[in-house]
C-alpha cells in the first residue's frame, strides 16, 4: 500500500516537473501534534510517530526521525521502501542539505506551502538558488493521492472563564498591543493555535489532547480579525468574540487578508508562520520577525493559574496513586497487558472531577517496549505484563484547573540488579534537578548538568530533553521553557527561567531490547532568597505521586539523595491522604515510607 501511494505521488511529481517533494509532520500552524486531516506523512510512510520529515525523489523516499523514534521507525518502515534517516547521527545529512543535493540544476522542489514554516522555506530558497532551481508551493500533492482523506476538524469552541484563566482576554489583548507599540508594529499575524486561544480565553478540540481551535488571528491597533471555521462557533461564543471587538472571517480567508496588506509593519514569527502566508505578503510591507509576545506572557502563569494547577495535580495524583496501587496489588494475579492497563488508567483519569480528557496519548510500555521513549501500544505490538521487570507509564490529563504530565516506572515483580541500578540512577537525577537553587537569569541549559551528571559519570545518557514547558489547559509541550544539555534551535525552548514558569523534570535510561525507565514530575519555578549576589530561584513540585520503592538500590544514593526522596514522599502522603479512604491511606503510608 505504501509503495503504491509513493508511486502515485511520483507520477504527480513527474507531471509537474518536480524532482523532489517534501512532506513534514505539520498542520498549517506548525503545531507539534496534528489532527487526522494533516497526517500526510503517516499516510505516505506508515510511520505513526508524532514527528518525522519525508522527502520523496524519483528514486528514493527518506524519512528523518529523531532519537525518540529510531526503534519504532525501524520496525514500521520494514518493506515500505522508505529509508530511515537518524537525525543527529554521524554521516546523516540534514533534510535541507539532502534536498540541496537531490534537486538538480534548474530543477524543482515541491511542497504544500501551508505546512512548511517560513524559515525553512526561505532556507530552501537560498540553497536552491545556487542551482537556479525553483520551488512550487501552491499545491498539496498528498491530498490528490489521499482520496479518502478525513475532513478538517471544526469542533465547538468554548470560553474559558476568568476564574480559571486568571486574567480577562481584554486585558491580555491590551498588553499585546502595548508590546506591538514597543516594536512599532501596525499588524500582528498570529498563527500558533495555543497563543490564539490563550489570548482570547477560548478553547477548542481540533487537535487531539490539545484544547485548541484551528484558526489564525490578525491584531491591529484597533481591530481583531479571527479566521476560523464558522461551524465551530455557536451564538454564545459569537457574542463573546463580538464583545472583544473581534471580526470573524472564514478560516482560509487569512491568505486574501494578508495579500491586501500594504505598507504595514507586520509583526510575525517566521519559524511559526507558514511559507504560503509569508509569500502572500506584498513587498511594500516591512516584516518584523520576532517571537510572538504571547509566548512569554503565556509561559509565566498568573497566581490564579498557579493555584488551579496545584489543585489539578492533586486530583491527578489521587488517580495515579490509585492506579499504581491497583497495578502493584494485582501483578501476577489477574491478566494484564499494555492496552488493558492503559484503558484502566485512561478511564480512571477521565472519571476525575473536572476532567476534560487526556493531555496526550498514554504511553503504556512493558519490558523492552519501555526502551522506546514514545512507544504507543497497538493491537499488533501489545504484550502481556508479567510479574517481573518494569512497566513504564507516561500520561497526563486536561482539567479546567490545568494540564498534567507524569511518568512513573513500576516494578511488577522481581528485578535484575542492572534494572534496580538504572531505576535508582534515574531517581537520583530527578531528585537532584528538583532540588537545584540558581540565580535569576539562568536558562535550562545551565541546569541540565544537575540531572545528567549521575549518568555522564558512568558513561550513560538519555537521548531526549530533561524538561519541557507545560501549558495551562493547553499544550502539554509549551515553549519557550526547556531543560536540555545542548541548544536545539528549532525547539525554541531555552529561555531565561522566571518565577511562574512550569517545567517537567524527566530523566530516563533506555536499554534497547531490555528495559526503559523514566521518572517525571512537573515543577513550578519560584523565588528563593535575595542577597548581594542577586535573586535566587528554585523549583517547587506540582506532581505528588509515590515513586516505587521496590525499584531502589539504596547503596547508590548519597545521604542527601535519601533525604530528598523521604522529604518528597512525606509531602506526597500529606497532600494525597485527605482524599483517600482508610485502606488507601494505609497503602500510601507504606508506599511513601522513609528509607
Amino acid at each position: 500500500m505504501i509503495k503504491e501511494r509513493l508511486s502515485q505521488l511520483r507520477r504527480l511529481m513527474e507531471e509537474r516537473g518536480m524532482d523532489a517533494y517534501l512532506v513534514p509532520t505539520a498542520d498549517f500552524h506548525e503545531s507539534e501534534y496534528v489532527g487526522e486531516y494533516f497526517k500526510c506523512r503517516k499516510f505516505l510512510t506508515g510511520f505513526t510517530g508524532s514527528a518525522g520529515t519525508l522527502v520523496v525523489t524519483k528514486d528514493e523516499a527518506l524519512l528523518w526521525v529523531d532519537g525518540r523514534y529510531f526503534v519504532q521507525a525501524e520496525e514500521q518502515l520494514k518493506g515500505s521502501t522508505v529509508q530511515m534517516m537518524k537525525m543527529g547521527e554521524e554521516g546523516v545529512p540534514e533534510v535541507e542539505e539532502f534536498i540541496a543535493q537531490a534537486v538538480p540544476p534548474h530543477g524543482c522542489l515541491g511542497f504544500d506551502g501551508r505546512v512548511v514554516n517560513s524559515c525553512t522555506g526561505k532556507q530552501l530558497e537560498k540553497l536552491l538558488a545556487k542551482k537556479d532551481a525553483s520551488i512550487c508551493y501552491e499545491e498539496d500533492l498528498a491530498d490528490l493521492v489521499w482520496t479518502d482523506r478525513p475532513p478538517c476538524s471544526a469542533r465547538p469552541v468554548w470560553q474559558l472563564k476568568e476564574e480559571y484563566a486568571g486574567k480577562s482576554a481584554a486585558e491580555k489583548i491590551r498588553e499585546l498591543r502595548d508590546e506591538m507599540e514597543k516594536e512599532d508594529a501596525t499588524v500582528h499575524i498570529l498563527t500558533t493555535l495555543d497563543d490564539i486561544v490563550w489570548l482570547l480565553n477560548i478553547r477548542g478540540d481540533d487537535v487531539p489532547c490539545n484544547p485548541v481551535a484551528l484558526s489564525y488571528l490578525a491584531v491591529t491597533g484597533e481591530k481583531l480579525y479571527l479566521f476560523i471555521q464558522p461551524q465551530a462557533l455557536d451564538e454564545d461564543i459569537k457574542a463573546y468574540l463580538a464583545g472583544l471587538q473581534a471580526e470573524v472571517r472564514p478560516y482560509d480567508g487569512i491568505y486574501a487578508y494578508v495579500k491586501e496588506l500594504k505598507n504595514e509593519r507586520v509583526l510575525l514569527e517566521e519559524e511559526r508562520v507558514n511559507y504560503a502566508i509569508l509569500r502572500s505578503l506584498h513587498a511594500s510591507n516591512q516584516i518584523l520577525n520576532r517571537l510572538n509576545p504571547t509566548v512569554l506572557a503565556k509561559a509565566v502563569k498568573n497566581p490564579v493559574e498557579i493555584e488551579n494547577m496545584k489543585k489539578a495535580h492533586i486530583k491527578d495524583g489521587v488517580v495515579m496513586a490509585r492506579f499504581i496501587r491497583w497495578m502493584k496489588e494485582n501483578a501476577g494475579k489477574i491478566p494484564m497487558d499494555e492496552l488493558s492497563v492503559q484503558e484502566k488508567l485512561d478511564g480512571m483519569r477521565k472519571e476525575a472531577e473536572g476532567s476534560l480528557g487526556l493531555s496526550f496519548d498514554t504511553i503504556s510500555a512493558y519490558g523492552s517496549h519501555g526502551a522506546m521513549c514514545h512507544y504507543s501500544a497497538t493491537k499488533e505490538t501489545n504484550i502481556t505484563i508479567q510479574p517481573k521487570g518494569f512497566y513504564l507509564v507516561d500520561s497526563g490529563g486536561q482539567y479546567y484547573e490545568g494540564t498534567t504530565d507524569i511518568t512513573r516506572t513500576i516494578a511488577m515483580g522481581s528485578l535484575t540488579q542492572e534494572e534496580k541500578e538504572h531505576f535508582t540512577l534515574v531517581l537520583i537525577s530527578m531528585l537532584r534537578l528538583g532540588a537545584v537553587k540558581f540565580l535569576s537569569g539562568a536558562r535550562g541549559l545551565t541546569l541540565d548538568y544537575a540531572a545528567r551528571q549521575v549518568f555522564w559519570d558512568r558513561g550513560l545518557n538519555f537521548n531526549h530533553g530533561t524538561g519541557h514547558g507545560v501549558g495551562y489547559l493547553l499544550n502539554v509541550h509549551e515553549r519557550p521553557v526547556g531543560i536540555r544539555w545542548k541548544l536545539v534551535k528549532e525547539r525554541m525552548d531555552s529561555c531565561v527561567l522566571e518565577p511562574g514558569m512550569v517545567t517537567s523534570n524527566e530523566p530516563g535510561l533506555y536499554m534497547e531490547g531490555s528495559h526503559g525507565i523514566r521518572t517525571e514530575n512537573l515543577m513550578l519555578c519560584v523565588k528563593d532568597e535575595k542577597n548581594e549576589y542577586g535573586q535566587f530561584l528554585r523549583f517547587e513540585y506540582l506532581t505528588y505521586v509515590p515513586i516505587d520503592l521496590d525499584g531502589i538500590e539504596k547503596s547508590l544514593m548519597s545521604e542527601r539523595d535519601v533525604n530528598l526522596l523521604n522529604q518528597y514522599h512525606s509531602q506526597v502522603y500529606e497532600k494525597l491522604s485527605p482524599y483517600l479512604d482508610e485502606e488507601e491511606k494505609r497503602w500510601l503510608k507504606k508506599a511513601t515510607r522513609a528509607i
